[in-house]
């Protein structure tokens, strides 16, 4: 479908890595984009997949090129090489667009100093826990904004999403593009923030929104938040003059301050044979649950659901200890270079 109406040229990057199972309903999705295809292109950058992903995307008229260095953002830079929009947008492999999601984030660019546009995404697979368990999580992974936020900077708990972002070319210029350093979480948020720092503005609008493929499985689920507790402590390495990175570091120090502690309880409760220490570290995370529990009550009591009660505070906490744990991780393995 083509959109009438004079709209820029605009550039669609796709970063794709052994996504066969996924990337036939987001290459449809974007065929009925509402936009004149005179100015959109669409590029698919391939990480070189072992499955069937470039036989698939070969069946449609986009670019396809190889992913050039390693890691998401190499990809996303790659995509920007190949480009010649005015404006480039990114959604991934396991995403479908709406037919007028082009439109709706060129909308947002008519004044010239607004840089950056994100939005919004919810899990397509309604029937899945996981899914909605991370559209609904205190936690979530899709964004906390729920209507159009103009600022020149991120707020905790407002970040957009990575797979739902558009950017004007010179503005991403001007922050030297994606850093490559940044190989796993907030890769995506770093060019935004120093965006805003260069004064260029950042539109969050929950307007612009996206279906998305959660992970559906809890290892796979663990492993994305352990990366993307590795992505902040990467960022705390490369931008330590980021107030993401500060985020960061302040969570890590909290909750591994927590972890020292309920482990050091539990030693001691085992060294001495007594129940206090143990009642005391049950205490602290009966406090911790009980919070968390606070917050899925209206909603599991309204849907006739109490069976979140337990099950979604239980995530909430295995996924902040894979967050914290893979935080630890790259900062050990960073120091271990430094030193080396």
């Amino acid at each position: 479908m083509e959109q009438s109406g004079d709209y820029p040229p605009l550039t669609v990057i796709v970063p794709v890595l052994n996504m066969s199972k996924t990337i036939r309903a987001t290459m449809d999705s974007l065929m009925e984009l509402e936009y004149s295809r005179d100015n959109l292109e669409i590029i698919v950058v391939d990480g070189f997949s072992k499955d069937a992903t470039r036989e698939i995307v070969g069946e449609y008229p986009v670019m396809m090129v190889d992913q050039e260095g390693s890691g998401l953002n190499a990809a996303r830079n790659t995509g920007i090489k190949y480009s010649t929009g005015e404006f480039l947008a990114y959604t991934d492999g396991d995403c479908v667009v709406p037919s007028d999601w082009a439109t709706k984030i060129i909308d947002n660019f008519e004044d010239p100093v607004i840089g950056f546009v994100g939005g919004t995404m919810e899990g397509y697979d309604k029937t899945s826990l996981l899914s909605n368990y991370m559209d609904e999580s205190l936690f979530q992974a899709t964004p906390g904004f729920h209507f159009r936020v103009e600022t020149t900077e991120l707020k905790l708990l407002q970040f957009p999403a990575g797979a739902n972002m558009a950017f004007r070319r010179r503005a991403l210029a001007r922050v030297k593009y994606f850093d490559e350093n940044i190989t796993y979480g907030f890769d995506d948020l770093q060019p935004v923030e120093e965006m805003g720092f260069k004064g260029f503005r950042i539109i969050l609008d929950s307007n612009v929104t996206i279906m998305h493929q959660h992970r559906s499985t809890l290892r796979d689920l663990l492993k994305q938040h352990f990366n993307y507790g590795r992505g902040g402590t990467l960022l705390m390495v490369h931008k330590r003059v980021s107030v993401l990175a500060s985020w960061h570091a302040g969570y890590l120090i909290f909750t591994s301050s927590l972890i020292a502690v309920l482990a050091f309880l539990l030693y001691i409760g085992f060294k001495i044979n007594h129940p206090l220490p143990f009642n005391v570290a049950g205490g602290f995370l009966g406090v911790l649950t009980a919070f968390v529990t606070l917050y899925y009550l209206p909603a599991a009591v309204n849907k006739g659901k109490l069976w979140k009660l337990l099950i979604y505070p239980a995530l909430d906490i295995l996924r902040g200890r894979a967050f914290t744990l893979g935080g630890l991780y790259q900062l050990g393995k960073s120091l271990g270079k430094n030193v080396m």
